[in-house]
């Protein structure tokens, strides 16, 4: 009898936690974007985040959700790229509109050609359609072009994923392109803070609750036997925040001497 009335009471609660650990899954990556958000929107400056951060992870998800078309796992990884897909462009919006007024240059670059109304220069366009100078290439000045290069992308893969579909080596690709690229989240802000030799401007708090998601979600893969690419990628993402946090400790007890602008003119606009 009362083994009976645990049981009914360890239903429910099993039933909460799984609820508890699905919700956890899609809203738990964006939390760590938030006190980012907030430092640069009360500070309006964006040049200690890297953008390529959000190049990874709007390319990860966008890979994951075609990988769900031809093996589907569970509905919160896949309501998980979505959210975060969107917060990655509500991010991009706010870095671009940052750093487009605080720049001094006003020469338009874009991901497609702009019409003639929107050059702001008189000498015409170098290019014709598309610009793929790596100087420049996701350090546009609108955040339009953001969202064409992102549908492009989208379209190109879609296309591919379609054709290939029936393929179960691409199949399995595609989810390792997935998993590896979204794992490689840090190497952007790890190579930021390298090349300033600091990691000022960056949001501790944010690489603090990456290393705990990514430790939780690596843990979910393992338990709920996701496919392998997950697990083994959501390791290598631990190994990389745990990077960045070292990168805290040694650039704030070691302080360097920060590497000239003038010596990588580039540097800045890659990142």
């Amino acid at each position: 009898m009362e083994a009976g009335g645990l049981e009914w009471l360890l239903v429910p609660v099993r039933e909460l936690a799984a609820w508890g650990a699905a919700g956890a899954m899609v809203f738990g990556g964006v939390v760590p974007y938030v006190p980012q958000y907030r430092h640069i929107r009360r500070s309006q400056n964006a040049e200690g985040f890297s953008t390529y951060v959000c190049l990874v992870l709007l390319v990860a998800n966008i890979l994951r959700i075609l990988f769900w078309f031809g093996r589907r796992f569970e509905s919160p990884l896949l309501w998980q790229s979505i959210i975060m897909i969107i917060t990655m462009l509500l991010m991009l919006k706010l870095c671009t509109e940052v750093r487009v007024s605080n720049e001094l240059n006003i020469k338009r670059r874009s991901f497609a050609a702009a019409d003639s109304k929107d050059e702001e220069i008189k000498a015409p366009p170098k290019r014709s359609y598309l610009d793929f100078d790596l100087n420049y290439f996701w350090h546009w000045s609108k955040f339009t072009d953001y969202v064409q290069c992102v549908l492009t992308f989208t379209g190109v893969t879609g296309y591919i994923t379609y054709l290939w579909l029936d393929s179960s080596l691409f199949v399995e690709t595609l989810g390792f392109l997935a998993v590896f690229t979204e794992a490689m989240l840090g190497v952007p802000q790890l190579y930021r803070n390298y090349q300033n030799r600091s990691t000022e401007g960056m949001s501790v708090k944010m690489v603090l609750m990456w290393t705990s998601g990514d430790t939780f979600k690596t843990v979910y893969f393992i338990l709920n036997q996701a496919p392998f690419q997950f697990s083994i990628c959501g390791l290598l993402q631990v190994f990389v925040d745990m990077a960045i946090l070292l990168q805290v400790y040694v650039y704030r007890y070691y302080p360097q001497k920060p590497v000239s602008h003038a010596a990588h003119p580039t540097s800045a606009k890659a990142l």
